[in-house]
């Protein structure tokens, strides 16, 4: 008999790729985003290509309604895979930035996944097993606005049920992807230009990644040597100059053009040169 497993975002990026990867390991999906034509088009292709049941939940997590429909959901149906990876960011500085934006924003990546967290653990615990990974980000180590603070936010909640659910069946994992070929950037109108090829990561293999790791009983899942470079880095290097990095970050992102694409080579560069990789 399948089990179930839940993925919000699922139409496109990291976590339509996280339907295929479950479907791939005999469960049956439940799929969470705000496009009904897509969501209905990514669950044919996964039935007609896996043999698994689906469910479409039509849903946007900006709103309380949305959570409180997949909450519903969650508390009255048997889930065993929670994949919290719906997300988008905003290209402005909190101080121009429009102050809805940025309260979809904390809703999204905040206020939602530790809802249904919330809401998934107690039947995960009561059946002693289950899996939820966090879709957080490398941005959550460094200061990169609300994104990163909200990415932070994640990851250490990830952390703390890890720990608080250590010798129990439940896994809980922090997924902390690069920048990673998506419709992400495209949507938030994020530029980059000028990032080196090497630093790009292919969703299907960062997905592939954490689902091994967590697995394995891992906290966090860092895809990719650069990215286990830059976050052990960012871990240790003295605060003042990880501000600096992450604000030079976004301020690149926000602007694109030249400027950019020389200092991304560059960074690029310097990366390489540290990680010698094969």
């Amino acid at each position: 008999m399948r089990t179930w497993a839940l993925v919000t975002g699922a139409t496109a990026g990291i976590g339509e790729s996280f339907t295929r990867l479950l479907a791939a390991n005999n469960y049956n999906v439940v799929l969470v985003a705000r496009d009904l034509p897509r969501l209905q088009e990514r669950a044919s292709g996964l039935e007609a290509g896996y043999g698994i049941e689906t469910l479409v939940l039509q849903a946007d997590l900006s709103t309380d309604t949305g959570c409180g429909l997949v909450e519903s959901y969650i508390a009255t149906h048997e889930i065993d895979v929670l994949i919290n990876n719906a997300g988008f960011g905003v290209n402005k500085a909190f101080t121009v930035s429009a102050l809805d934006a940025e309260q979809s924003l904390l809703d999204v990546l905040v206020r939602t996944p530790m809802r249904l967290i919330h809401v998934a653990l107690p039947g995960m615990k009561a059946r002693n097993k289950g899996m939820i990974i966090n879709v957080s980000s490398v941005a959550g180590f460094i200061t990169g606005g609300t994104y990163s603070a909200a990415k932070s936010y994640l990851t250490v909640l990830s952390e703390s049920l890890h720990t608080e659910l250590a010798g129990t069946n439940v896994k809980v994992s922090a997924l902390c992807p690069g920048f990673t070929r998506t419709e992400f950037h495209q949507r938030g109108r994020i530029s980059m230009k000028g990032l080196p090829a090497f630093m790009w990561l292919n969703s299907d293999k960062v997905v592939s990644k954490a689902w091994s790791d967590a697995l394995k009983g891992k906290a966090i899942s860092v895809p990719g040597w650069q990215y286990k470079l830059l976050t052990l880095i960012m871990r240790y290097a003295p605060r003042p100059l990880v501000r600096r990095i992450g604000m030079n970050v976004r301020i690149k992102q926000r602007r694109g053009g030249l400027k950019a694409t020389v200092n991304s080579k560059y960074f690029g560069r310097v990366i390489k040169a540290f990680c010698n990789p094969p």
